[in-house]
């Protein structure tokens, strides 16, 4: 990924990663809070959810029409719309973007799914490097029980179902997950991504998130006074639920 520098921009670029069920969304909506009861603009953007594609990749799904590639390439469309719509006008702009999910997504998922990476990292050339990109690490047993704990079953894809894995969504979604795993541990490494272990609890997970973004916003706008008292009140509440 041979990208814009961050710093060409008055905003900031805050990037998580992981498996589903790592608790990185989580960390991202509570990071949120808290920014937005510091004074600061702040923006956000999810995977997959550029109107433009949108539809496609869900009829797509359904049917189960794609191939790895087509699957990749529809991923990078998703990611360039939102990436011209949604994350460099804010940045531009001196917000902060919180993105659920960045390129490293692209480079574990699609490479996990036997997609050449030097071809997947070619897609996305025209990425802006994050300010921080934070990995949430966890094992595939903590993942699989956040994520059945809360849900009847697992998603099609999510379990790599469309791989021919395993007929057990379960067990499928342990192989596949795993070769994530592996593709993110070599992400990590190639890009400099933060790991966090997703295993803490959320309290602690919290505090060390803030802990390494509070750097990066030096010399950022805010536009009110700091309001500390209810995200602290948040992070309690949800460190006790």
């Amino acid at each position: 990924m041979a990208i814009h520098d961050p710093h060409s921009f008055p905003g900031r670029l805050i990037v998580v990663e992981g498996i589903d069920g790592s608790g990185k969304s989580t960390q991202l909506s509570l990071l949120q809070t808290f920014l937005v009861s510091e004074g600061y603009d702040v923006s956000f953007t999810e995977w997959n959810s550029s109107p433009i594609v949108k539809d496609t990749t869900k009829r797509g799904k359904k049917k189960n029409l794609f191939s790895p590639t087509t699957f990749s390439l529809i991923h990078a469309t998703d990611f360039a719309d939102r990436h011209e719509r949604s994350i460099l006008p804010p940045l531009q702009a001196g917000l902060i973007v919180l993105a659920d999910r960045y390129a490293y997504t692209a480079f574990a998922r699609d490479a996990a799914r036997g997609c050449d990476p030097a071809w997947i990292r070619n897609l996305y050339d025209f990425a802006t490097r994050p300010d921080l990109s934070l990995y949430f690490k966890v094992d595939i047993d903590t993942a699989v029980a956040r994520i059945t704990g809360g849900r009847i079953q697992l998603k099609f894809h999510e379990a790599g179902m469309d791989l021919g894995l395993s007929p057990d969504p379960i067990t499928s979604f342990r192989v596949f997950q795993n070769r994530v795993l592996e593709e993110y541990d070599r992400v990590a490494d190639e890009f400099g991504l933060t790991v966090l272990d997703g295993g803490r609890s959320v309290v602690e997970q919290q505090r060390e998130m803030r802990k390494l973004v509070k750097p990066i916003l030096k010399g950022l706008r805010r536009t009110h006074a700091p309001r500390t008292a209810p995200a602290s009140a948040t992070l309690h509440a949800t460190g006790t639920r």
